[in-house]
């Protein structure tokens, strides 16, 4: 595998079986809220910043260590995840959600992370200070990127990328992805397979 590629993944509905907000929301009761808003920001109803300082505001009562546990029980992708492993030192995790709600799940699969991210005090949230932004990232590297993702804030990146993968696992991707997509893959056999191909 050359080292030249940088392969750049979303986290929610790529590497994780699941979106992981609603299934924070599922554990505390506000479900159909956060719910809503996510499908609404996936396919670009809602602006990714606005939508996601919604989301956060909603989920910051809960203690960060409660939504730490049950982000860690978010199933993943294990083939992606065995393709990151694989290629640690080329993998890239470029996510919207918070730097302290999935940190540890990035270390836990061994992956360099680019997050969004919020300050805490006494283990609750007391404000976002940096909402990421995925197309700076991707153009913040050198040499050819593969970029995988399938939500509307996955768009920016993907149009910056060499390669750019709509991924539709988990869930469609949002129309704006399919627009500037290189490629569509739907299954996960077949995503890696291709990743793999790269040379």
């Amino acid at each position: 595998m050359s080292t030249s590629w940088s392969f750049l993944f979303d986290l929610d509905g790529t590497i994780t079986k699941k979106e992981i907000l609603p299934i924070i929301a599922k554990e505390v009761g506000l479900y159909e809220e956060i719910r809503k808003l996510t499908e609404d920001t996936i396919k670009g109803v809602i602006p990714f910043h606005e939508s996601f300082l919604k989301r956060v505001e909603l989920l910051k009562e809960i203690p960060v260590k409660t939504v730490q546990d049950i982000v860690s029980s978010v199933p993943l992708n294990e083939k992606i995840v065995q393709f990151i492993e694989d290629n640690r030192d080329n993998s890239y995790v470029v996510t919207g959600n918070l730097d302290v709600w999935v940190g540890s799940l990035c270390e836990r699969i061994g992956v360099k992370s680019y997050t969004s991210r919020a300050e805490v005090e006494d283990g609750y949230i007391t404000k976002v200070t940096a909402v990421l932004e995925k197309g700076k990232v991707a153009k913040d590297f050198v040499g050819k990127i593969v970029a995988i993702g399938e939500g509307n804030n996955d768009a920016e990146m993907i149009k910056e990328a060499t390669i750019g993968l709509a991924y539709g696992g988990v869930h469609s991707p949002a129309n704006s992805v399919l627009a500037c997509a290189s490629h569509a893959v739907y299954e996960e056999e077949q995503l890696c397979r291709f990743l793999r191909q790269l040379s």
